[in-house]
């Protein structure tokens, strides 16, 4: 696996560092437990780290010296793939992957660079894909230039595309994509650690809870909900990720979400919590009335899945994945994205009527477990891979790539 600034050791809540990292680390980890031997490939951003790290059972981390060794914001990469690229060839000619699954599109550059001259099989998962993030963004994409025609060359060039959702492979297609070659394989999520029963950070008695898991970017929609809470009195917000709590003061998004408090008069019941460790966020899940997941755009959304299976109904977004995962009156209500008035509207029918929270948290649970478990995606990933896997002698692939 190629994941180049996702780094599956990486600590998440930064500005960088969120549902790609824990995908990688995931799928990386249950693949070493059905027996495959998985190396995850991610650029050094410290100079202390060693040459490789083991993550879990038959999963090692590899990391690549490509530009600095300190942390380089994803959307000024690019320049260091050249470098990362011609790592990863030295490393496959000496040892030769059966497949080479890259996450994201710098990634996939770089994968495709390194693999095609050795005949090795890509598949590319984007994660997001930078004409979506441009259309929503606008002047605000931080994203280089050629990011939308490296995808396109991506898409031609990979054996086969991952979709996590059904959006992206409309996306996909309209850049060009065969769709023969696209399979939709969603997220997964850890049901030992991701469960309706366990502690909860239980709230102050007189107060519904609304809780918001992700990083502190504008586009996750945190603004809306503070918004929203103008409209609900009785209701109080408390939002983990970002850096660390004592370190918000100097977060750009962090001190905007403070300044539309204030403005909406909502300040004394917004609690920015800054990073909370990932063990720590069933507990946070757990404590809330609702999740609220309303991001402009969004290619999965694995703290809805995660909500769900702690049994928490959420109100999402009606875009993208979210799409997919909250199906709407059953485990959670679809809401339009920037829109406050129709949020609040939501939320307001869900905090009057815990039978219906009730209702929609245990259909969430069942709909997590049946449908988003690590080892399900993982089998399926690996379906993937034996589509374009070409055995280099009698029995080969068949041997490497089963369980």
């Amino acid at each position: 696996m190629v994941s180049e600034h996702a780094s599956p050791l990486g600590v998440l809540g930064g500005v960088d560092a969120g549902g790609q990292n824990v995908h990688v680390a995931e799928l990386a980890t249950e693949m070493g437990r059905q027996g495959m031997d998985v190396v995850v490939h991610t650029r050094r951003d410290d100079p202390f780290l060693p040459p490789r790290a083991r993550l879990a059972p038959g999963v090692m981390v590899d990391h690549v010296d490509a530009g600095p060794a300190h942390h380089v914001p994803k959307d000024r990469l690019l320049p260091h793939m050249d470098d990362f690229a011609a790592a990863l060839h030295r490393r496959w000619s000496h040892r030769r992957p059966h497949v080479v699954h890259a996450h994201f599109w710098m990634s996939g550059r770089a994968a495709l660079a390194a693999a095609r001259p050795l005949g090795i099989p890509v598949v590319q998962t984007f994660h997001a894909l930078g004409v979506v993030k441009r259309r929503h963004q606008g002047t605000r994409d931080t994203s280089p230039p050629e990011r939308v025609d490296e995808e396109r060359a991506i898409i031609a060039g990979a054996d086969r595309l991952v979709a996590t959702c059904t959006d992206e492979v409309f996306e996909l297609v309209r850049l060009g994509a065969d769709r023969n070659r696209v399979r939709v394989l969603p997220c997964g999520v850890d049901h030992d650690l991701f469960r309706p029963d366990g502690p909860s950070d239980a709230p102050p008695a007189a107060r519904h809870r609304l809780v918001a898991v992700g990083r502190l970017v504008e586009r996750k929609g945190l603004g809306t909900i503070v918004a929203a809470l103008a409209e609900l009195p009785d209701a109080e917000l408390v939002v983990a990720g970002g850096p660390h709590r004592s370190e918000l003061g100097e977060d750009e998004e962090a001190r905007r979400l403070g300044v539309l408090a204030h403005r909406y008069e909502v300040a004394d019941r917004v609690d920015l919590r800054g990073r909370v460790e990932r063990a720590d966020v069933p507990c946070l899940l757990r404590s809330a009335d609702v999740v609220v997941c309303v991001p402009w755009y969004e290619p999965f959304g694995m703290v809805a899945v995660e909500a769900m299976a702690c049994g928490v109904p959420v109100v999402a977004s009606g875009v993208g994945g979210l799409v997919d995962t909250v199906v709407d009156g059953v485990t959670g209500v679809h809401v339009p994205p920037r829109d406050p008035v129709r949020l609040a509207r939501a939320l307001r029918g869900l905090l009057d009527d815990s039978s219906l929270r009730a209702s929609l948290g245990t259909a969430g649970v069942r709909r997590a477990r049946e449908n988003y478990s690590w080892s399900t995606v993982a089998r399926a990933t690996l379906d993937t891979y034996r589509e374009v896997v070409v055995p280099r002698e009698a029995g080969d692939a068949g041997r490497v790539l089963q369980p």
